[in-house]
């Protein structure tokens, strides 16, 4: 998972199985990012549609920004006003292919985390200095 900012930058990350659910992955996140920078929207995609989640983020002073699932039983939390915001999640997506343009990491050769995260963390810096 990675945090990035308004342009696509890569601000954070974290490498963890796919197995559990990107709910709770969302919060260890935030933590390894929110010392370097201030969030202030969190744009994420359906995944991410908890109101628990909502609520311990509003406390720290964040704002979810995500489409409600169609199979909602709860009254919605949000207005459409804050989703205009969400059009703009190319710009993650974009990041996302970037990663992708690493053929390293699409396919993971390597036995062991710790050689893959540090392939991942220099397509993160090569991706941030070209944006520079």
């Amino acid at each position: 998972m990675v945090v990035v900012d308004g342009e696509g930058v890569p601000l954070g990350s974290t490498i963890t199985s796919a197995s559990p659910a990107e709910v709770k992955l969302i919060e260890p996140l935030l933590e390894v990012t929110y010392g370097k920078t201030k969030i202030q929207r969190l744009v994420y995609d359906k995944a991410a549609d908890s109101d628990l989640l909502r609520d311990r983020l509003a406390k720290q002073g964040i704002d979810l920004i995500c489409p409600h699932r169609s199979n909602r039983k709860k009254p919605a939390k949000q207005d459409g006003r804050k989703l205009r915001r969400y059009t703009r999640r190319w710009k993650v997506e974009r990041t996302f292919a970037w990663l992708g343009n690493f053929r390293r990491l699409v396919v993971r050769w390597e036995r062991h985390v710790t050689i893959y995260r540090a392939f991942f963390y220099i397509a993160c810096m090569l991706i941030a200095l070209r944006k520079l």
